[in-house]
């Protein structure tokens, strides 16, 4: 009973096999017979649509899709092929038809259709679609009238189409450019801006008005009006905060002194960061001008470093030219690269370790400095109560980063540096400096399954200052913890 069955759904599954590739072969041999009828109106068909013919000749190419599309369904109810082919002939016909007409539409309306690919890129069909849509009835019926052969009525009804096309365009365009500024001083209107800044908002007003003005005279060069328009928003803005900010300090009773010491502050936080003592005893003046000079001599520096630093990696790919050549020389006699050569390439790697390090850590969190071939960890963003070397647990990310940069040096050597600012006495700066180095220490050790040989705390106290202690600023950058990794060479 079995055996019979068995052949029953061999020959079954034979027959199905059978039927789906002879299938097959029927459709792939239908796609090959059409492909070949179809291929002169397709080409046709194409050429037609690369003239944009559909737009530009729509009559013609409309019966010519009709005829193309009967051809289809004639081919696919399997009907006789002289049939299809008369269809196809006619749609060729009006492809052709449509191809040239779309070519005489493109030179008759160049003016409408270059005013309607202006107002497209403005942003017309979005920000004035209303006026932009008129447009597209008018020269619509300029192509209508241009395909029947009413060339005076078609110029006519171009004319038309592209001066409302550039109306959308330039509505877009001012949009785009002072609608915001609008909004900003329709907002400044509602809040009485102008009884606390009123200098400030008259600005604006002259700012947006000779935009506006650019922007109708020439439109086509908007890098002015741009720039106008964006000094606009800006002072429209600072109207608004200026008034704001005034508001407040009457609803809290606050005096004009508490403004100017309060407009001190952001002088007081640059100044920090030079390491500048802020005084405003004689006014600003004193203080932009320092910090003005530290920016010009950071600068000067800067420009020197990096001359430096192209003239060691020029010097560095000199070096590693020679190597090469000696070792081309020596052939056979040096089978392993020399001392120099490894150690250039050592360098280099520690090179790119440096860089993976520095990409850990924000600004806020540490700097990543180089010393040599030693990597210094500054962990600014680490900070200990006063008098204290416990490690709060909102600071475990940051050392959870530390770790990483450590195993990016595989077999380096670590020393933890502890430093204070100058203030309290140098006994008790020594020892909570090394306290703190200490804690560091044993965290690493604890969380890195770090052998005690290969890393060590010690404390500096106060005397490696990298600041003034003289300013808070500086003081805070002067009680810093350093991670100091030295990559095994």
């Amino acid at each position: 009973m079995s055996k019979p069955r068995w052949i029953i759904c061999s020959m079954v599954s034979l027959l199905v096999i059978g039927h789906l590739y002879w299938g097959a072969e029927i459709g792939y041999s239908q796609q090959v017979e059409k492909d070949s009828l179809f291929r002169k109106a397709n080409l046709t068909l194409e050429a037609a649509r690369q003239e944009n013919a559909d737009f530009l000749s729509p009559g013609n190419f409309s019966k010519g899709m009709k005829y193309y599309s009967g051809a289809e369904a004639d081919f696919q109810k399997g009907k006789k092929t002289p049939r299809i082919q008369t269809k196809l002939d006619q749609a060729i016909e009006f492809f052709q038809m449509a191809a040239a007409s779309a070519k005489l539409a493109r030179a008759t309306l160049a003016a409408s259709l270059k005013a309607r690919a202006d107002a497209e890129l403005a942003g017309a069909p979005t920000h004035d679609a209303a006026t932009f849509n008129k447009a597209e009835t008018k020269i619509v019926a300029a192509i209508r009238k241009l395909e029947s052969g009413s060339f005076k009525t078609a110029e006519k009804r171009s004319a038309e189409a592209e001066q409302i096309y550039r109306k959308a365009e330039l509505r877009a365009i001012k949009i785009n450019y002072l609608n915001e500024t609008w909004e900003l001083l329709a907002k400044s209107k509602k809040l009485k801006v102008k009884s606390y800044a009123p200098k400030t908002l008259a600005q604006s007003h002259q700012l947006i008005t000779e935009a506006e003005k650019e922007l109708n005279e020439n439109r086509y060069d908007t890098d002015v009006a741009r720039s106008l328009a964006h000094q606009a928003k800006y002072e429209a803005r600072h109207a608004l905060y200026i008034a704001q900010r005034l508001k407040r300090m009457r609803a809290e009773k606050g005096s004009l002194e508490d403004l100017m010491i309060e407009s001190e502050e952001p002088l007081k936080k640059i100044a920090g960061m030079f390491d500048i003592e802020a005084e405003f005893d004689t006014g600003y003046d004193k203080v932009t001008d320092q910090i003005a000079a530290a920016i010009a001599d950071n600068q000067k520096k800067l420009t020197k470093l990096t001359q430096e630093l192209a003239y060691r990696e020029e010097e560095s790919d000199g070096l590693k030219a020679r190597v090469a050549e000696l070792e081309e020389q020596l052939g056979g006699m040096a089978r392993q690269k020399s001392e120099l050569a490894q150690r250039i390439e050592k360098q280099a790697k520690i090179r790119k370790q440096f860089l993976m390090v520095e990409s850990m850590f924000s600004p806020e969190e540490a700097q990543i400095l180089r010393q040599s071939n030693d990597v210094i960890v500054r962990m600014v963003g680490l900070n200990f109560a006063p008098g204290q070397s416990l490690i709060q647990a909102r600071y475990f990310g940051l050392l959870t980063k530390v770790q990483r940069a450590i195993k990016t040096f595989p077999d380096c050597m670590i020393i933890i540096e502890g430093h204070t600012d100058a203030f309290g006495s140098d006994e008790l700066n020594m020892r909570l400096s090394k306290e703190r180095a200490e804690a560091v220490m044993q965290y690493l050790i604890a969380n890195m399954n770090l052998g005690v040989s290969r890393i060590q705390a010690v404390g500096h106290g106060e005397n490696r200052p990298i600041a003034s202690n003289k300013t808070p600023g500086g003081r805070a950058k002067n009680r810093r913890i350093d991670v100091v990794i030295q990559p095994h060479l």
